[in-house]
């Protein structure tokens, strides 16, 4: 009596599984195949119509994606019911739907992407700490009444020598010593270079600097 009932039993269960089974290819049948098409197209600045390199080109709830080359074109494999999104650092997002009437397995676009703008509060710096500090500065700076005193004040002995001792050398100048060393080593290859401790020239020059006070150092 019990293995009778244990049949009917699973003979029930085996007769649902094969209808659920023949359920579903129906519905497979009668669903239309999604067609696979090839998407190509360019990426351009919408102000100034310049390719966007290197920018986001992502199918939507997928995995699947790309990236713009150095002239903002993509070539990507989508299905004709795949929406795409395009995104780039600066830019807002755009999604494109892929028509689902495409009769041939090719689809272009160029599509313009916006700068994404962001409106900043205003930040004022003040070079005081305090407001008081940036008053008193401001009535007891001794500010040049004209362009004539401003330039005079820049030129002047003091000023010009202490620009001229922290002033670096610059590409020109690093040059010509260089120049210049390469060619001393040059005319002396093969021989000891001279020494100018022995140069009547070198102690002439010394001494004419000596008496001009050259060496004489501002207290």
């Amino acid at each position: 009596m019990k293995s009778g009932l244990y049949r009917l039993v699973a003979l029930c269960v085996f007769a649902l599984l094969v209808s659920f089974v023949a359920a579903e290819q129906s519905s497979g049948q009668n669903r239309p195949a999604r067609r696979v098409i090839q998407f190509t197209g360019l990426l351009l600045t919408g102000d100034s119509l310049k390719p966007l390199p290197y920018a986001s080109v992502w199918v939507k709830n997928t995995t699947r994606g790309t990236t713009t080359d150095h002239y903002g074109f993509f070539s990507i494999p989508v299905y004709d019911t795949d929406t795409l999104r395009f995104s780039s650092t600066g830019y807002n997002k755009v999604y494109y739907a892929v028509p689902d009437t495409l009769t041939q397995r090719r689809y272009s676009a160029v599509q313009l992407m916006t700068r994404d703008t962001i409106h900043l509060p205003e930040t004022v710096v003040y070079p005081w700490p305090t407001r008081e500090q940036f008053r008193h500065a401001f009535i007891h700076s001794d500010i040049p009444s004209d362009d004539y005193d401003r330039a005079m004040r820049n030129l002047a002995r003091a000023e010009m020598r202490e620009r001229f001792e922290n002033m670096p050398m610059d590409g020109s100048m690093n040059f010509k010593a260089h120049v210049q060393q390469h060619a001393d080593r040059m005319y002396y290859a093969g021989q000891s270079p001279p020494i100018r401790l022995f140069n009547p020239f070198a102690w002439a020059e010394f001494i004419e600097a000596w008496r001009e006070g050259r060496f004489r150092r501002d207290n």
